[in-house]
């Protein structure tokens, strides 16, 4: 079993003691992603849906890193600090992704880094 650390400066670099994502054979374990614009380390000014975007943008930036792509997510994880925006996640989502949908989790959280309100991390199966 070989395992791959996965980075591309065309997402944020890791704010702490971790990995942007790891590879285990044909699965990549992608770590949480904020809104946070890769060149600045800032989080993307505008509004909710700006964060939505910058997120899946990012989740896509390190899949792309591991050889794969949004298609190939498995299982996403969405953490969300108000949960009214959940619809708005579902919108923007759906132009990122196609039938079959990965499976989902959405959670309410108290606070994110660096103020984001909107964070994912998810699981790929390449080749699959």
């Amino acid at each position: 079993m070989a395992k791959e650390i996965i980075k591309t400066d065309q997402a944020p670099q890791a704010i702490g003691t971790y990995s942007q994502a790891v590879k285990v054979n044909d699965t990549v374990y992608l770590s949480g992603q904020i809104a946070l614009v890769p060149d600045t380390m800032e989080l993307v000014e505008g509004n909710m849906e700006a964060q939505i975007r910058r997120v899946f943008d990012n989740l896509a930036a390190v899949a792309a890193a591991a050889g794969g792509g949004l298609a190939d997510v498995v299982k996403l994880n969405i953490f969300l600090t108000d949960l009214t925006h959940f619809p708005l996640v579902n919108q923007v989502m759906a132009e990122y992704f196609q039938e079959p949908y990965p499976a989902r989790a959405a959670v309410g959280v108290a606070s994110l880094p660096k103020g984001a309100e909107v964070e994912m991390d998810a699981v790929l199966q390449l080749g699959a």
